[in-house]
């Protein structure tokens, strides 16, 4: 191998993006929310961006009155190519001087831009979450509420400082407490754990899983004892569901032992999740699915909430006017191609974005008539080749994309689905496959339930050729359990 220092002149092909095509891929893969959040900050960057306002049709004041009623000094500035415009400059340089620090270059905003942008901040502020209550402050204000002593208040606010999101205690208590602590002080914190054991929810300040339930039941409740043997010594094999075993091991009878595992549902082995911040995120749909008078399906892009952009007037005369220096002109048609970039994106994005869900929905007509059961085998190639854009493109118009139908709000990917062939020449999703295998489990005989080879032969009694592998991921995943565990111990 040859190594060496020198010139040398090559010819080579590679495919380079355009910074508009780049820009229209990330316009088009936004959602609603997002586009709205980069229009505005592209108003904000880009001077010669402005909303384009809705045409009133009742006014007070027509147009050429208001005209007429214009003093001298409110006249419009015209600049025309052919004359000096003395006059003009110097009425303009009599306003500067008047108003200073009021009056400037750039366009005005007018009064209904500046009531839209007025409302615009109302609702953000009105819709602003207020912060909701965590565990902590619940335990907190239920413990300044006791009257205790104050070495042990200080001690219950440090474990409460301690709990986990789910309310356990996962450091040991030994970890809390100072090296030379000693045992006035150990007493002193082991006290304050059973106060912060005894605030709401129950089950708070559970070092594991069994004092957490412990902690939960008291003499008054039901099965109280048959609960306490089930905490303490069983768990597992109710986990498990090996009823048998602990019938032989307590001497309790099997309804007994599944009225007490009844009762034991209804405990919470996550006291403190109740508190945690499950905001869910509103959907606004991209799209609306309508019926023409023909009874098709028609997809409209929703545009409602996205601002109609336009070039700035002020800025395109600017640009031709005379006073304009070069680095001025230089600055304005930098901004002014960025802004028509902007805007084809968004119209190009709305065009896309309208073809696929168009072809998507005449695809799957008997998912949105009959219910996500009647879901059709349905790739993105597909969509791509009928569309004639490349598959790519298709996943970024679907992607966090909502479409809002008769049957309610469906993110666009929900209408693809990959599948097999049943016997009959067929094709089967596998969401139809997983729904025929949870009808089968809920139908089968709890006394002698059904094995994962049970449910290979019953689904190929079905025309479904699935193999057994198929069954048990599709079964963990839908959260079904084991044929042992699903058994019914008190039916013979």
């Amino acid at each position: 191998m040859r190594m060496s220092f020198g010139l040398e002149q090559k010819m080579v092909q590679k495919q380079v993006l355009a910074p508009r095509m780049i820009q229209s891929m990330e316009i088009l893969q936004l959602p609603v929310l997002a586009l709205q959040e980069k229009i505005e900050q592209e108003m904000n960057e880009n001077p010669m961006l402005e909303v384009q306002e809705q045409e009133a049709s009742d006014t007070d004041e027509s147009p050429r009155d208001e005209y007429e009623s214009r003093s001298e000094s409110e006249e419009e500035f015209v600049v025309e190519d052919g004359k000096d415009n003395a006059d003009d400059f110097e009425r303009l340089l009599e306003m500067d001087q008047q108003y200073p620090d009021t009056f400037d270059e750039r366009p005005q905003r007018s009064s209904g831009q500046m009531e839209e942008d007025a409302e615009r901040r109302m609702d953000a502020l009105a819709n602003v979450q207020s912060r909701p209550e965590t565990l902590q402050d619940h335990l907190d204000h239920q413990l300044y509420e006791l009257t205790i002593e104050p070495q042990v208040r200080e001690w219950a606010e440090r474990i409460i400082s301690a709990l986990d999101s789910n309310g356990y205690l996962t450091t040991s208590l030994e970890d809390l407490l100072p090296a030379d602590a000693d045992d006035e002080l150990r007493e002193i914190a082991q006290e304050a754990l059973h106060v912060v054991q005894s605030l709401d929810p129950a089950g708070v300040g559970a070092r594991d899983l069994r004092e957490c339930l412990l902690l939960q039941i008291d003499p008054s409740r039901m099965f109280y004892d048959e609960l306490r043997t089930l905490i303490m010594n069983h768990l597992e094999d109710l986990r498990d569901n090996r009823l048998p075993q602990i019938q032989k091991a307590t001497g309790f009878s099997i309804e007994r032992i599944q009225a007490a595992w009844s009762e034991l549902r209804r405990l919470d082995p996550k006291p403190g999740s109740i508190y945690n911040d499950s905001h869910v995120a509103n959907v606004i749909p991209d799209l609306m699915l309508d019926i023409d008078e023909d009874g098709r399906y028609t997809v409209q892009a929703e545009d409602r909430d996205i601002p109609q952009l336009r070039i700035s007037n002020y800025y395109r005369e600017r640009l031709s006017s005379p006073t304009a220096t070069r680095e001025e002109k230089e600055f304005i048609k930098r901004k002014l191609n960025a802004a028509q970039w902007l805007i084809d994106a968004i119209i190009q994005r709305q065009n896309t974005l309208s073809r696929v869900a168009q072809a998507i929905v005449d695809y799957q007509k008997d998912f949105i008539d009959n219910g996500p059961e009647h879901i059709t085998p349905l790739k993105m190639q597909q969509i791509a080749d009928q569309v004639g854009v490349h598959v790519t493109t298709v996943s970024r118009a679907v992607d966090d994309k909502y479409i809002q139908t008769p049957r309610g709000i469906f993110p666009l990917k929900a209408f693809f689905a990959g599948g097999t062939v049943n016997e009959a020449g067929e094709e089967v999703t596998w969401d139809q496959i997983r729904l025929r295998l949870q009808e089968v489990i809920d139908n089968e005989d709890k006394a002698k339930p059904l094995s994962d080879d049970d449910l290979v032969k019953k689904l190929k009694d079905d025309g479904l050729n699935v193999a057994r592998r198929t069954v048990t991921k599709y079964r963990k995943k839908m959260g079904i359990p084991s044929s042992r565990q699903r058994r019914d111990w008190s039916k013979k």
